[in-house]
C-alpha cells in the first residue's frame, strides 16, 4: 500500500469513527463541534485525492500536502479536545470548560502543531497575519479576550441575576463576543464582553441565592417604635415570598417631617420576583397598621391664602398725575388735561443697568421718571446727563417719531411713566390745547439747545421759523392736520 492510500485509509477511518460518536452522543455541543471535524476530514480526503490523481509540480505538491496535514491536525485536535473534556452521555457543558475555553484550547494546540509542521514559514506568515488581523479586529479581539476572562474568573454564570452598569437581567448565554441578559420585562440585552470587562458587576445569585430587599413606610409620631415594629413583624410574616431565614429586621430610619420612617429589610430566594415580594410586603404592612389603628400620615403641606387688596384706579391715577405734575413739561397743563394724560400713561419698571431706550432705535413714546435714577449715555459710553423724579426723555420721538438720539439706562431700579404717541393723539383729539402746550415747550427746549450749540445771531433769529417747521412735522407724524393753524 503506497503512502497516498495509507493517508486515505486513515482519513476514512477517522471520518467513520467521528460519525459514529456524533450519532451516539446526546450532547448537543459535542455533536455541533464534531460536525466541524467531519467537514475537515472531508477536506483532508479531498486533498489526498487531488495529490493522487493530479500531476502537481514538486513545490506545489509539497504546499498542498502541508495544507492537508494542517487540516488533518485541526480535525484531530478538535476531536480529542471535544471528546476528552465534554461528557458524551449527558447533554451539558462542563462548568470549568465552557465553550469559549474549549475553543481557545483548540486554537492554541493547533498553532503549536502548525508551527512544528510548517516551521519558520508558518511563524513568519502567522506573525504578519497577526499584526494585520490585530489592527482590523481590535474590537472583536477585545470582546474575545474579555469573554475569555469572564469564563476564567466567573463573576457570573448562566442563570445568575446580575446588574452590569445600568443593565439588569438573568444571564442566558456567554459567547466569544457578547453576554446576553434577559430582563424582567422579557427583553434580551446583548452586552459586548469588552463593555462588561470595564463595568462594575453586581451578582444577586452569589455567594448565596437569597437577596435582601427593603421597604420604607412612615407611621405617626404618636405610636411608640416597639409597637410599630411588632406590627411590621406581623405584616412580613404574611408575605409568602419572604424567607424566614435569614430573619427580617425593622429599623427606625428617619424622623421625617410628618412621620417616623421605618425601614423593613427582608430576604427572598429568587431575585426575579423582587417586585412581587415588595408588593406583598407593602400590602401586608398596610393592612397590619390598619388593624392596629396606627396612622400612616398623609404628606403635610400648609397653604397660606394671599389676601391682596387690588389697587384702586383712583389711587393709581393720582400717583401718575403727581409724577406728571413734577415734570416741567406737563406742570403748566390744566389739572383736567394733565389727569387725562395720566390716565393714558403706562407704568414700567427697569432693573439696574437695563436699557430704557437705545440710541438709534425707532421710538414713538416719552418717559417720565417716577422713582430712581436714569443715565443718558452716548455712543462712546460717556454719561451726558442724569434724570431723577420728574425728569423726562424721548419727547422728540413722541412727537415726530425720530430715532433715539442717545441711550438711557437705569442707574438703579427705576420706575417710569410711558406716554405713547397713540395716547397723546387721543388726548389731543379730546383736548387740542394739550398737544399745543406740550409741543410749544418741546419746540422751545429744542431751539434753546440749538441756540447754545450754534451761538450765532442768525440761529437766534430763526426761532419762530424753527417752531413752525417743528409743528409741521408733529402734525404729519400724529396725523392731526390743521391742529396748529392760526
Amino acid at each position: 500500500m503506497n503512502d497516498m492510500a495509507l493517508k486515505a485509509v486513515i482519513g476514512a477511518g477517522l471520518f467513520l469513527l467521528v460519525a459514529i460518536v456524533r450519532a451516539a452522543t446526546p450532547n448537543r455541543l459535542v455533536r455541533r463541534k464534531l460536525q466541524l471535524t467531519l467537514l475537515l476530514l472531508m477536506g483532508y480526503l479531498g486533498v489526498v485525492a487531488a495529490l493522487s490523481w493530479y500531476p502537481f509540480g514538486s513545490e506545489l505538491a509539497a504546499r498542498v500536502a502541508s495544507i492537508g496535514q494542517l487540516v488533518l491536525a485541526l480535525a484531530v485536535i478538535n476531536l480529542v479536545v471535544v471528546t476528552a473534556i465534554n461528557p458524551l452521555r449527558v447533554d451539558r457543558v462542563p462548568e470549568r470548560f465552557p465553550t469559549i475555553v474549549q475553543d481557545t484550547l483548540i486554537i492554541v494546540l493547533f498553532v503549536m502543531v502548525a508551527t512544528g509542521v510548517m516551521g519558520e514559514k508558518f511563524l513568519t506568515t502567522s506573525a504578519v497575519g497577526a499584526v494585520v488581523v490585530g489592527f482590523a479586529l481590535q474590537d472583536t479581539l477585545g470582546n474575545m479576550f474579555s469573554g475569555l476572562a469572564i469564563q476564567v474568573e466567573k463573576p457570573f454564570r448562566v442563570g445568575h441575576w446580575v446588574t452590569v452598569g445600568n443593565f439588569e437581567g438573568r444571564v442566558t448565554e456567554v459567547t466569544w463576543r457578547a453576554t446576553k441578559l434577559r430582563t424582567k420585562s422579557g427583553n434580551h440585552v446583548i452586552l459586548p464582553n469588552a463593555f462588561i470587562g470595564k463595568e462594575a458587576i453586581v451578582n444577586y445569585s452569589e455567594p448565596e441565592a437569597p437577596t435582601r430587599l427593603d421597604v420604607v413606610v412612615g407611621v405617626s409620631y404618636d405610636v411608640p417604635p416597639d409597637q410599630v415594629k411588632a406590627a411590621l413583624r406581623e405584616a412580613v410574616a404574611n408575605a409568602p415570598l419572604v424567607l424566614n431565614n435569614p430573619e427580617p429586621d425593622f429599623l427606625v430610619d428617619d424622623f421625617a417631617a410628618s412621620s417616623v420612617t421605618y425601614r423593613v429589610r427582608f430576604w427572598i430566594g429568587d431575585f426575579a420576583r423582587d417586585t412581587a415580594a415588595r408588593d406583598q410586603v407593602r400590602s401586608a404592612i398596610y393592612y397590619s397598621l390598619k388593624r392596629h389603628r396606627f396612622e400612616i400620615p398623609y404628606p403635610m403641606q400648609i397653604e397660606y391664602a394671599r389676601n391682596e387688596t387690588p389697587e384702586r384706579p383712583a389711587d393709581r391715577l393720582a400717583r401718575a398725575d403727581a409724577v406728571l405734575h413734577s415734570a416741567d413739561l406737563f406742570a403748566p397743563l390744566p389739572d383736567d388735561h394733565r389727569m387725562d394724560l395720566a390716565g393714558r400713561s403706562i407704568e414700567q419698571t427697569f432693573g439696574a443697568g437695563e436699557a430704557i431706550v437705545r440710541q438709534g432705535d425707532s421710538g414713538s413714546s416719552l418717559f417720565v421718571v417716577a422713582r430712581g435714577r436714569a443715565r443718558v449715555i452716548d455712543a462712546s459710553g460717556r454719561e451726558l446727563a442724569t434724570f431723577t423724579r420728574g425728569g423726562y426723555f424721548g419727547e422728540m420721538s413722541l412727537l415726530t417719531g425720530q430715532p433715539r438720539s442717545a441711550s438711557v439706562l437705569a442707574a438703579e431700579e427705576c420706575q417710569v411713566l410711558e406716554l405713547t404717541a397713540d395716547a397723546l393723539r387721543e388726548a389731543a383729539l379730546a383736548n387740542p390745547d394739550v398737544l399745543r402746550r406740550v409741543g410749544t415747550v418741546v419746540a422751545e427746549r429744542r431751539a434753546d439747545l440749538e441756540r447754545h450749540q450754534a451761538e450765532s445771531a442768525a440761529e437766534r433769529l430763526g426761532l419762530e421759523e424753527s417752531k413752525h417747521s417743528f409743528f409741521a412735522r408733529v402734525q404729519e407724524f400724529l396725523g392731526l392736520p390743521g391742529l396748529f393753524k392760526a
